[in-house]
């Protein structure tokens, strides 16, 4: 074991300390809204990234001839 190093021991040791303080029902709580915090992190990275592809894709037709979308309702005819 060089220095600084962690043994399995005082890894146990801590996990056992941390087990007393909190209990095994709020250690399993906290871990699971850990586990629905990372989840949202990843969802709202992933989001992030598909709406910069969506702007890139917008900007390259925008340049382009080819527009895809949706008309909402038809525009009235001028007199």
């Amino acid at each position: 074991m060089g220095l600084g190093g962690i043994s399995i021991w005082q890894l146990l040791i801590i996990f056992g300390i941390v087990l007393l303080l909190f209990g095994g029902k709020r250690l399993r709580s906290l871990g699971s809204d850990l586990g629905t915090a990372i989840k949202g992190f990843r969802s709202s990275i992933k989001d992030g990234k598909e709406a910069v592809e969506d702007s890139d894709r917008i900007e390259q037709t925008a340049s382009g001839t080819v527009i895809d979308g949706e008309v909402a309702e038809k525009p009235r005819e001028r007199a």
